[in-house]
Formats: C-alpha cells, structure tokens, sequence
C-alpha cells in the first residue's frame, strides 16, 4: 500500500484542524473559569466589605460607650449599706473595677451593660476550704478502678 502526497496532505490537514478545535475549546473553558473566579472574587470583596462596615459601625458604638462608662465610673461607686449578704462590713471597689467589670459585661452581652451594684466579698473561712477538699478527696477515691491489660 502506496501513500499518495494527497492523502499525506489530508492527514496533515486533519491533524492540524483538531488541534486547532482543541486549542479553541481549552482557550474558550479557561476564559469561563477565569471568568467565574473573578466573579466569585467580586461576590467575597463585597461581603468582607460588609462585613467590615459592620465592625466599624460596632467599634465606634463600643468606643461611644467606653467614653459613657468612663464618665460614669468617676460617678462615686455605691453599693448598698455597704454589707454583703454575710453580714461583714465590705470595701468599697475602685473606679478601675467597675469600669472593667462593665466592659466585661458589655462584651459577654453584646449590647450596653449597665453595673448598678459590686461588692467584694469577704475571703472563705479557711476550714470550709479544708472540709470541701476532704469531701472531693472522698468521692474521688471511692471509684473502684481496675487495672486493664
């Protein structure tokens, strides 16, 4: 069997062809990823925008606050009749304190908190201490473990 220069011809022009489509159709499916990428891209940068207009808006409320505690806290700190419930004289805590017992407040909550009343509390009787570890040292001991293996 002969080849011809014709059908050397047609085989080359085919071979050319189909390459051409492929390149074609590779080039025209990386423009739509590329495409798509850049859209979706679009979509993440608004919502981190967003998203950070939210934060600031909620920083400069927090930074409102904070100035509205801190004209608060030089207010005198008030407490009662200055007696805890155990009936002992307590101090009276610094300005400092309540300030950061508020911020704690705001931030467990989410929104503006408010202390209306802080006390300390006297220091625990040192034998109650003594008897709360004896009964944790009793429950923890009375598990009857045994050895695996």
């Amino acid at each position: 069997m002969k080849f011809h220069w014709t059908d050397l011809a047609i085989t080359a022009l085919l071979v050319g062809a189909g390459c051409a489509a492929i390149y074609a159709g590779l080039v025209r499916v990386i423009r739509r990823t590329a495409n798509e990428q850049e859209q979706a891209t679009e979509r993440e940068l608004g919502a981190l925008s967003a998203t950070v207009k939210t934060l600031q808006s909620r920083v400069a409320g927090l930074e409102h606050s904070r100035t509205i505690r801190t004209e608060a806290a030089e207010l005198p700190a008030t407490s009662g009749n200055g007696e805890n419930m155990a009936g002992a004289e307590s101090e009276q805590l610094k300005p400092e304190t309540l300030v950061a017992i508020t911020a704690a407040a705001t931030a467990f909550l989410g929104k503006q908190a408010r202390v209306r009343s802080a006390q300390s509390l006297p220091a625990a009787n040192d034998n109650a201490g003594a008897w709360a570890q004896q009964g944790r040292v009793i429950v923890q001991t009375s598990h009857n473990l045994r050895p695996r293996g």
